[in-house]
């Protein structure tokens, strides 16, 4: 290579060395780097922050876990009322043709009442009763009793044969999403959702919603017991639940480790330790252990910034740190490249394009000598 080659590629390395440069901060922020946020009074959109104890004590203290209103756990179900869709069975002893009137051969639901539109039910010699609104004692007070007329000291009872009345949904992560009848006896929300099932694969624990009388509450089944006490929390008619599923509170990990990707889990609790474990912890040859970051954007930039968390990882201590600070659906967690390794990035990246100018420039000489 002649001298005008050799200027012509130093030219061309230098400029990419600037280039490199400029790139540099998108590696390793610096609080220069960010304009001012909207917290000191300025326009920007970005605000860095360094991951402190400090810091982890007022970010829990701001986003603790809301307290679910007592009136939920005060809810106590009423004794069961029957209604319209029900199927009762009305029982008086040592009188099977009054029991199964069409005889032994007539068996499941058809042995039983319906309780019709108008909230009544038929039965034999005393016609329609109104059953709708009362429960399966006064069904049965009120039965013995018009019945005393046709049979001596009638011992009746009746009980639910088939729940069409009231019941709650289960919808979302649920292997049978269909609606669950309420009995008799009270019904839980830990209940329904063992009866829907779930998809243990895509359900998300932490964010079960609850709606109710036009209000929807947000709960975390895995701290439910453990902060109310063990209170249980009892269902009502019309009850909606909801089980999201994982795929919509992924952490995304991508840089200098080992294993990026998109992560879900199924705890509403996820450090930046446990999302640096899963993706199987920092590249030892080519991270930075001062460039772990985590971004967080804002649902509102016109109102609060995105922020951009530091943790500075090379030290041992920041790993204690690190596992007390948590993360949000929707967190990007970025580990950057260490100096050595952008350097030997730039020169990889350089190689080929010196190639071209020899080769270039080889044949300029080639021809000129010609």
């Amino acid at each position: 290579m002649n001298i005008t080659s050799f200027r012509l590629v130093a030219a061309v390395a230098a400029t990419l060395t600037l280039s490199g440069c400029m790139l540099a901060p998108g590696q390793n922020l610096r609080h220069s780097d960010v304009s001012l946020n909207h917290r000191s009074g300025g326009d920007g959109q970005l605000e860095l922050l360094t991951i402190t104890p400090k810091l982890i004590a007022m970010e829990n203290a701001s986003h603790g876990h809301k307290r679910l209103p007592d009136a939920l756990f005060n809810y106590q179900p009423a004794p069961y009322h029957v209604g319209v869709g029900d199927i009762l069975y009305v029982t008086v002893w040592d009188h099977p043709e009054l029991t199964v009137p069409a005889g032994p051969q007539q068996q499941g639901t058809l042995a039983g009442r319906l309780v019709q539109s108008d909230g009544s039910m038929f039965y034999p010699y005393i016609g329609k009763v109104q059953a709708s609104g009362k429960t399966p004692v006064e069904i049965r007070e009120e039965i013995s009793s018009r019945l005393a007329r046709y049979v001596e000291s009638p011992q009746v009872d009746v009980s639910v044969l088939t729940y069409g009345s009231q019941r709650v949904w289960v919808t979302g992560a649920a292997e049978r999403s269909s609606p669950i009848a309420l009995g008799t006896s009270p019904l839980t929300l830990a209940d329904a959702i063992s009866q829907a099932g779930l998809q243990s694969t895509q359900a998300d624990l932490s964010g079960v919603r609850l709606s109710r009388d036009g209000q929807t509450y947000t709960i975390n089944l895995e701290t439910l017991a453990t902060q109310f006490g063990g209170r249980q929390l009892f269902l009502k008619d019309g009850d909606s639940i909801f089980v999201p599923y994982l795929d919509r509170k992924e952490i995304f990990v991508v840089g200098e480790v080992n294993l990026p990707g998109a992560y879900s889990f199924r705890t509403g609790d996820v450090s930046l330790n446990q999302a640096l474990g899963r993706a199987r912890g920092l590249t030892q040859e080519t991270s930075n252990g001062n460039a772990v970051y985590v971004i967080r954007g804002s649902t509102d930039l016109q109102s609060l910034p995105s922020v951009v968390y530091q943790l500075e990882a090379r030290s041992p201590t920041a790993f204690a740190v690190g596992s007390q600070f948590r993360l949000q659906p929707g967190d990007v967690v970025f580990v950057g490249a260490a100096g050595v390794t952008r350097w030997n990035r730039f020169v990889n990246q350089l190689l080929p394009f010196t190639n071209i100018l020899y080769t270039a420039a080889r044949t300029g000489t080639e021809v000129r000598d010609n």
